[in-house]
């Protein structure tokens, strides 16, 4: 896999464009603006913990928004410090817990922290095998361990994914990517059209798809892929010029 796979993590209400700095400090803290980084997430640690702030009186949510605030700006290092509070202040074994380990997990990924990354997602899977955060976390999980080098491994979470949220797509891609892997080659073309028909298209998944049929012998249908994939990823730089 190229490094342009792009990690699934949970979703915020984000913030505009033009990028304007944001303060998710809770007011209990008094956090003099003037004084701190606004999106410094150590200000509001912290002080959590100088204070001794009871859980009750903690935002996770708000915790989870800085960092994927910091996701957003490339500061994975901090996210990575935001994810690991908002889980300690989550309630044991909660959903909210789980999205943080989660996310915490991908911002070691973008990091290429593998074993962190492996050991974030782990800990949120021990909460809650079948959750809504689930397939999530099993599919980066499988990407990570293979990222490490741990391949088989890689291939029974991916397919642990896919049972437990049949629609995700990204999961299906994974599964397919690591089956064409190991020579499983129409596994992996089934397991790629279905993450096309659940949205997922794009030049990646279509270069994959590509390089399964032409393992087939289907030469013809794999070059108009091919042809699709490069146009596509054409298409993506063009806009990021634009941009």
């Amino acid at each position: 896999m190229t490094d342009e796979r792009s990690h699934k993590f949970s979703e915020g209400e984000g913030f505009g464009d033009p990028y304007d700095e944001f303060d998710l400090d809770p007011p209990e803290l008094e956090v003099n603006p003037d004084e701190v980084d606004p999106v410094d997430s150590r200000v509001v640690t912290d002080l959590l913990d100088q204070q001794a702030i009871p859980r009750d009186r903690v935002s996770v949510a708000d915790l989870v928004e800085v960092g994927l605030s910091y996701m957003q700006i490339n500061r994975f290092e901090q996210a990575t410090e935001t994810f690991e509070r908002a889980a300690r202040f989550a309630d044991e074994d909660s959903l909210e817990a789980q999205e943080a380990w989660t996310n915490k997990g991908v911002a070691h990924a973008e990091l290429e922290e593998w074993d962190a990354a492996i050991g974030a997602y782990r800990e949120s899977l021990h909460i809650d095998g079948d959750s809504e955060h689930a397939a999530t976390a099993e599919t980066n999980l499988a990407y990570a361990l293979w990222e490490s080098g741990r391949t088989e491994q890689a291939l029974e979470h991916s397919e642990r994914a896919v049972e437990i949220d049949q629609r995700f797509p990204q999961a299906w891609f994974n599964r397919g990517f690591f089956l064409l892997e190991r020579g499983l080659v129409e596994d992996a073309v089934n397991c790629f059209d279905n993450a096309i028909r659940l949205g997922f298209r794009n030049a990646q998944v279509i270069e994959e798809k590509a390089r399964a049929l032409e393992e087939l012998g289907e030469d013809e249908e794999a070059e108009k892929l091919a042809e699709e994939a490069e146009e596509m990823r054409r298409e993506a730089e063009e806009e990021l010029i634009q941009e």
